[in-house]
């Protein structure tokens, strides 16, 4: 089935590129959800006239996304997570735990944007880059500190515990 793309679509085209895809993907998924319609020789001609529109559409979101890389270059996020003693976080730091440290910031990045091959799942200093348009990404820095309880980690401090006393027969 040939369909036209009405948005980028990461690994399979971008937006006014005519392309071929599975007959179950194109009308399952992609026309019900309005990001292509059917390559018919009418929606040809209509992207035809639309290319220009789409160029100056295409440029616009790539100098926006450019002035927020620039906003962007210097951003850290510290999050803090219950850790074991060497480090190993109970649970991990995932791109919606990135988005919404963006979001207290200022930022409004989608988790989608956020590249994070994997979960954070041990405390440190992490680089991680943020994809903001097809051709400008930028790198943030992660800070994943640990929260230890204090129950758990002996005090240096505290005195060792008593001995039993022995048992009298």
């Amino acid at each position: 089935m040939e369909i036209i793309l009405l948005q980028d679509v990461e690994k399979l085209g971008t937006r006014g590129q005519i392309v071929k895809v599975a007959d179950g993907y194109g009308r399952n998924f992609l026309l019900p959800q309005k990001i292509a319609v059917a390559a018919t020789p009418q929606n040809r001609k209509w992207i035809a006239q639309q290319r220009v529109r789409f160029l100056k559409l295409e440029a616009k979101e790539k100098t926006e996304a450019e002035d927020l890389a620039k906003l962007m270059e210097g951003v850290e996020i510290k999050l803090t997570r219950r850790a074991g003693e060497k480090g190993q976080l109970f649970g991990s730091v995932t791109a919606m735990d990135l988005s919404e440290g963006l979001a207290a910031k200022g930022y409004r990045i989608d988790k989608r944007k956020i590249q994070l091959e994997n979960p954070l799942k041990v405390t440190g200093e992490y680089s991680v880059p943020v994809k903001l348009h097809r051709e400008v990404s930028v790198n943030i820095k992660v800070i994943v500190e640990g929260e230890f309880e204090a129950s758990a980690l002996p005090s240096p401090e505290a005195p060792p515990p008593p001995a039993e006393p022995p048992a009298e027969s």
